[in-house]
């Protein structure tokens, strides 16, 4: 029996060398993934991009402003000279946090009364907007008893600061995570599917049958990746069905506008999908090759960890996933209610990596068994 065992032994051992492929994905996967998300996994945040609204102008509106700054959780990357731009500032997501000083901020202080100060954070992402208003408070408290203990004569809060969360007053994480976890559905359909089903046939055989017609690779891939868009629709419609009838969740955008831009998400997803089929040679290394992607996705997207949190390298890599811009699609159409005019950029990344990973899907394909 021990010979028959060490026989079997002997010949998978043999099949893997034979399989570079699958053997080195089966070392290379967890050694990446465990130094990719050990890093990138931080629920501490930090560097929030801030803009900011100083109407006072004063040495004292500089001095709490420097307070923010040092606590390293905000960083100030705009200054607004209107309401106005400080929310197309929040809308379009280059800041998440906004500090509004009013113009009469210094004399309050001098008078002894307490200064207002608005904070207007973003709470569509759950996690960066308890952290920026946990912070916000404490550094008013902080810096009134500072200015308690210079002055022993007042009495109260001389910073008073106001936050006002945007988007999702009351933190309910249904409304976070719900049109996230549509994108994840669609990025795992789109992507694991389309890259087993090819290799699949092309391992039963079916893609003989395709040798002998005149069809060309990009007519082929049209065919292919045409009933996945449809499914990719029909998933998009019953998670929006289901987000809205059981979890409240509310639509405050366009749906026509969010349709129209899921399109880019979901061809992105399918060429990578694609070239993972052309790629792989058999159907457990589209898989693994899938996973090394979705996993990534979730992680590194936005979707689980804010990404202000993450080391800059990590930062970027996570540029290179679309599930990344799809988010920030999403969650801006679903709980910001804004359209094309602030998600530009995003629709924008996803159309360049549409096109970029179909075209390389097509130069690959080749008509033939391999």
């Amino acid at each position: 029996m021990m010979r028959r065992i060490l026989a079997i032994l002997y010949k998978e051992f043999l099949q893997m060398r034979r399989d570079r492929m699958t053997l080195g994905m089966v070392f290379m996967l967890p050694l990446v993934q465990l130094l990719l998300f050990g890093y990138a996994i931080q629920t501490e945040v930090r560097h929030i991009p801030t803009v900011v609204f100083d109407q006072s102008l004063s040495a004292e509106s500089r001095d709490l402003l420097d307070s923010f700054s040092a606590s390293g959780y905000f960083d100030i990357t705009s200054t607004a000279g209107s309401y106005a731009e400080v929310n197309a500032a929040i809308d379009s997501g280059k800041a998440k946090v906004g500090i509004i000083f009013p113009p009469d901020f210094d004399r309050s202080l001098k008078r002894g009364t307490p200064a207002q100060v608005q904070v207007i954070v973003d709470a569509s992402d759950n996690m960066v907007a308890n952290q920026a208003i946990a912070v916000a408070n404490a550094i008013g408290l902080l810096k009134t008893q500072e200015i308690l203990a210079q002055r022993m004569t007042i009495s109260g809060p001389l910073y008073d600061i106001r936050v006002r969360p945007w988007y999702n007053p009351d933190g309910i994480t249904a409304y976070y995570m719900v049109p996230a976890i549509l994108g994840i559905i669609v990025t795992m359909t789109m992507v694991m599917m389309t890259s087993i089903g090819i290799v699949r046939e092309r391992e039963r055989g079916t893609l003989e049958q395709l040798i002998v017609t005149p069809v060309r690779p990009y007519e082929l891939m049209i065919g292919k990746i045409l009933p996945y868009i449809a499914l990719g629709y029909l998933q998009i419609t019953v998670a929006l069905l289901v987000a809205v009838s059981v979890f409240d969740v509310p639509i405050r955008g366009s749906l026509l506008e969010l349709y129209l831009l899921t399109l880019f998400f979901i061809t992105a997803s399918l060429g990578l999908g694609i070239l993972i089929s052309n790629v792989a040679k058999t159907q457990m290394q589209a898989i693994q090759m899938s996973f090394f992607v979705f996993l990534p996705s979730i992680m590194l997207s936005g979707f689980l960890f804010p990404r202000e949190a993450m080391p800059q390298i990590i930062y970027y890599i996570g540029n290179l996933i679309p599930l990344t811009y799809y988010l920030d699609i999403i969650r801006g159409v679903v709980l910001k209610g804004i359209g094309f005019p602030y998600l530009v950029g995003q629709v924008t990344s996803l159309l360049v990596f549409s096109v970029v990973l179909l075209t390389l899907s097509v130069l690959k394909f080749k008509k033939k068994i391999v």
